[in-house]
């Protein structure tokens, strides 16, 4: 098993058809014992629960950054360590620039780029002391074409700061032994697009994909579980695509 005796943290990660939770069953089902960590009310310790006994579900708000140090200190109580970090917890808006207003933006960029920081910051300290962890952040495709289907362009500013802070982060920590990569899905069917799409709009998009389809949750779980392990071990500050080919240019 790739993972095996390893201890993950997922946030944003008790959506049972997301990106966190798909991340989170495969890492179980790879030796790992995981650490879901969400919002009240999306009940991470019942997602926990369905992964199988030895997990753990944890409340916190990734945009609080006691919170993130609070969830991170009970995994090493329950654990006694911190192996891998998945920074999955984002949320978007489909707005177009002139109707961004400030709330907007704060909530989008605090989500996603705010939380990848503070949850980063709450377990490297445990990473330094082991000389070793994976840590990665979900960008997003948007980031890299200037805007996506659902997302506006705060929510493109957004996934584009966590590429530029994992990049960061990768070359302050790999001396220590700590490898921080990204993964920049496309187009993946999940409960934030469940029901937004026709038929014939998905079929349009899948037209313009080598690949010909849009893309499932186990997709980028299983790149997630390759950047975690150590086949990727050489592998840091690196922006892995998990889009089917859609910017082959």
């Amino acid at each position: 098993m790739l993972l095996k005796d390893k201890v993950a943290v997922i946030t944003g990660g008790a959506g049972m058809n997301g990106l966190g939770y798909a991340t989170a069953r495969q890492m179980a089902a790879q030796g790992a014992r995981v650490a879901i960590l969400d919002l009240a009310r999306a009940e991470p310790a019942a997602a926990a629960a369905r992964l199988g006994d030895g997990h753990l579900g944890l409340v916190a708000d990734v945009t609080d950054k006691a919170a993130c140090e609070a969830a991170a200190a009970k995994v090493l109580e329950a654990f006694g360590r911190i192996d891998i970090l998945m920074n999955n917890a984002g949320i978007t808006q489909p707005v177009k620039t002139l109707e961004i207003t400030g709330g907007d933006y704060d909530r989008i960029l605090d989500v996603s780029l705010r939380g990848t920081l503070y949850m980063s910051q709450a377990v490297l300290p445990t990473m330094r002391r082991q000389q070793s962890g994976s840590i990665i952040c979900v960008s997003s495709v948007s980031a890299q074409r200037g805007g996506g289907i659902f997302g506006g362009p705060h929510y493109s500013a957004a996934k584009a700061g966590v590429l530029g802070l994992a990049r960061a982060m990768a070359r302050e920590f790999g001396i220590e032994g700590i490898r921080i990569n990204c993964v920049t899905p496309g187009l993946i069917e999940t409960d934030i697009t469940a029901g937004k799409l026709t038929p014939e709009r998905k079929q349009e998009i899948s037209d313009t994909i080598p690949l010909a389809r849009l893309g499932r949750a186990d997709d980028v779980a299983g790149a997630c579980v390759f950047l975690a392990s150590d086949l990727s071990g050489y592998c840091t500050g690196i922006t892995l695509d998990v889009n089917g080919g859609m910017l082959i240019h």
